[in-house]
C-alpha cells in the first residue's frame, strides 16, 4: 500500500543525509568510522592504516584503498541514532577524484567540512567547498587533529571567514592549544567536557563533565585563555543562527580528533539537531518535486564488483520523493521504459542487506541495474526528470592497450564497465581504432585505478601511453573537418554520449587555432 503524504513527510523529517568533505589526509574516512562507532553500528573504529588488532576502515572496501590508506570511491553508510536515520556518504578525498565527489554532493542535503588543525583550508577543501556554495549546501566545520600540534584556534576562525566568506560560529571551543587538548566548552550551555582517548583509541572517548571551578584548578592558564577567547567570540557576534546556517551564510564549528574519537559525539548530536532534512528538489523543468509526492529518485553513482563473490553492478540512487518499495515497477525517465527494482540493497562498505522500503534522503543500491547510467531519473506516477550531472573537463589523456590478444573480450568488457561507472571517460580515436581506446581523466590517479581494476577484476594487464594533451573542448562535425588540417590537435569521440572532443596540448594552442577559425565551435 502506498504510504500517505503525511507518513512520507514524517519519514523524510527523520532523515539527515550528508557528506564529509576534506583535503586528502585530513581524516575523512577516519571520521566516517568514528561516526558509525558512536551510533554503535560497528564495535571498533578502524584507523585508515590498521595496526595491531585494529582493522582498516570499513568504508574503504577496495583493496587498493586499504593498501594505500586513501579513498578513491564513495561509500554510502546508513544508521539510526537518537531516532534519526543518518545517511552518510563518504567521498574520495583525493583531488583526482573530484568528479565522483561532485556527483555525491548532488545527493546530499548538508556537508561536514573537515579541516586539519595544522594545515587549515587546503586546495581540495576549497574546491569542494565551492561546489557546496554553488549548490547552497549548508556546511558544518570540524577542526580535526586537535590532539596534535597545529594552528591557533582564533587564527583558524579568521582563515575560514577570509578565504571562503562563511562566518564561523563555534558551537564548541577547545581548552588547551592544539597538541595539548583537554576537552571542549559547549558555547550554548557553558558546560565543559573533559575528553581522553580510550586505551588503544579504537573505542569511544572517555568523557567527564567538570565544573568551572574544577577545570580552572586542573587546567590553570589553559582554562583562563579559553575563557578570554570565548569573550572575544561573544563580542564579535560569532553565535549560531540556524536560519543563516541553512542559508549557507555561516558555518557551525566544532573541535576534536576523529582518530581518538574526541569531539565526535558532539558532532553527531549537532548533526541530528541542526542539519536539514530532505526538502523539495528542483527538476529539469524548473519546478520542484515535494518530498511527499509520488516516488522519484536519481542515480548519482555506479559501482561494479564491490564484492568479488557477487560480481555485480550497483547503481546508487538517492530517493528524492515518496516511498520506495522493493519490487515496485518504476519508469526510467530517459527511455520511458519500465524498470523493475527486485534487487534493492543497503550497502555498508562491503556489507549489504536487502532493503524493503526507503524514503526521501535514503540511498538505495539497485543491484544488476545494467541499464541505468549516472544521472538517470526513476519515477512512479507523474513524469519527473532531474537535471543531468555534468562531467568535469578532462586534463589527462592516455592510450590504453593490452598485448594479450586472448584477453581482448575481457579488455573490452572492462573498458565498458569503467566508462559506465565514470571511473574515467573513454574516447574513441579514428587513428588508433577500437583496440586502443583513450582514457581521459581529471587526475592521473584515475588511470592508476582503472589499470588496477582491469587487472584485478577482469584479469587483463594493460599498458598506458600518455598523450601530450591537457585541454578538451566540445566541437561538431564541421569542427572535426576544420581541425584535420591543424597539427598537435585531435578530435575524438566520447563513447558514452558520442560527443566530439577536440584536444589540445595547452590553452595557448587552443586559442591560436580558434583565432584562425572564427566559425570553429569549441565549447566548454
Amino acid at each position: 500500500m502506498p504510504a500517505s503524504s503525511a507518513g512520507v513527510a514524517a519519514q523524510a523529517g527523520r532523515r539527515r543525509t550528508f557528506a564529509v568533505i576534506s583535503h586528502p589526509d585530513a581524516g575523512k574516512s577516519t571520521m566516517t568510522e568514528a561516526l558509525a562507532l558512536h551510533a554503535r553500528v560497528i564495535g571498533q573504529a578502524g584507523a585508515v592504516h590498521g595496526k595491531g588488532d585494529r582493522k582498516g576502515v570499513v568504508s574503504d572496501w577496495m583493496a587498493m584503498e586499504q593498501q594505500r590508506g586513501i579513498s578513491v570511491t564513495s561509500a554510502a553508510l546508513q544508521f539510526e541514532y537518537q531516532g534519526i536515520v543518518i545517511n552518510l556518504l563518504d567521498t574520495p578525498g583525493h583531488a583526482d577524484f573530484s568528479e565522483d565527489t561532485y556527483r555525491v554532493l548532488t545527493a546530499v542535503d548538508s556537508a561536514v567540512m573537515l579541516l586539519d588543525a595544522a594545515k587549515g583550508l587546503e586546495p581540495q577543501t576549497l574546491k569542494l567547498f565551492e561546489v557546496c556554495r554553488q549548490r547552497a549546501i549548508p556546511v558544518m566545520t570540524f577542526i580535526n587533529k586537535w590532539d596534535r600540534p597545529g594552528n591557533d584556534a582564533l587564527a583558524l576562525m579568521d582563515e575560514i571567514e577570509e578565504r571562503i566568506g562563511l562566518k564561523p560560529t563555534p558551537l564548541t571551543w577547545p581548552v588547551g592549544i592544539a597538541g595539548n587538548f583537554h576537552g571542549v566548552i559547549d558555547r550554548r550551555t557553558g558546560v565543559f567536557t573533559r575528553m581522553q582517548r580510550s586505551p588503544g583509541g579504537a573505542d569511544l572517548a572517555i568523557e567527564e563533565e567538570m565544573s568551572a571551578e574544577e577545570a580552572a584548578e586542573r587546567f590553570g592558564a589553559d582554562w583562563v585563555t579559553a575563557g578570554e577567547e570565548l569573550e572575544l567570540l561573544e563580542m564579535t557576534g560569532a553565535d549560531h543562527d540556524q536560519e543563516a546556517f541553512l542559508g549557507a551564510a555561516t558555518t557551525p564549528v566544532l573541535f576534536g580528533a576523529a582518530v581518538a574519537n574526541l569531539g565526535v559525539r558532539q558532532l553527531l548530536n549537532l548533526l541530528v539537531e541542526l542539519a536539514p532534512p530532505p526538502s523539495a528538489r528542483p527538476t529539469a523543468t524548473g519546478s520542484e518535486q515535494p518530498v511527499d509526492g509520488p516516488f522519484s529518485g536519481f542515480v548519482f553513482k555506479i559501482q561494479a564488483n564491490m564484492n568479488r563473490a557477487h560480481r555485480d553492478q550497483v547503481a546508487f540512487m538517492r530517493v528524492c520523493s515518496g516511498r520506495f518499495e522493493r519490487g515496485m515497477i518504476v519508469t526510467h525517465a530517459g527511455t520511458g521504459k519500465p524498470f523493475a527494482t527486485k534487487y534493492a540493497q543497503q550497502i555498508f562498505g562491503q556489507g549489504r542487506d536487502t532493503i524493503d522500503e526507503a524514503f526521501p534522503g535514503d540511498v538505495v543500491g539497485l543491484v544488476n541495474a545494467t541499464t541505468l547510467g549516472i544521472g538517470d531519473t526513476l519515477y512512479a506516477g507523474g513524469a519527473v526528470q532531474y537535471p543531468p550531472l555534468p562531467s568535469f573537463p578532462p586534463e589527462h589523456f592516455a592510450v590504453v592497450r593490452t598485448s594479450d590478444t586472448g584477453a581482448f573480450k575481457r579488455f573490452r568488457r572492462g573498458i565498458e564497465q569503467l566508462d559506465g561507472e565514470g571511473v574515467v571517460q573513454v574516447l574513441r580515436s579514428d587513428q588508433r581504432g577500437d583496440q586502443a581506446p583513450v582514457f581521459a581523466a581529471v587526475g592521473p590517479m584515475q588511470f592508476e585505478v582503472a589499470a588496477y581494476r582491469l587487472e584485478a577484476e577482469f584479469g587483463v594487464k594493460v599498458q598506458l601511453d600518455h598523450l601530450p594533451y591537457e585541454v578538451a573542448a566540445r566541437t561538431d562535425a564541421a569542427g572535426r573537418e576544420i581541425l584535420k588540417a591543424e597539427s598537435n590537435v585531435e578530435v575524438m569521440t566520447r563513447v558514452r554520449d558520442d560527443a566530439l572532443l577536440a584536444v589540445f596540448p595547452h590553452r595557448w594552442r587552443m586559442r591560436t587555432v580558434a583565432g584562425r577559425h572564427p566559425d570553429l565551435r569549441l565549447d566548454a
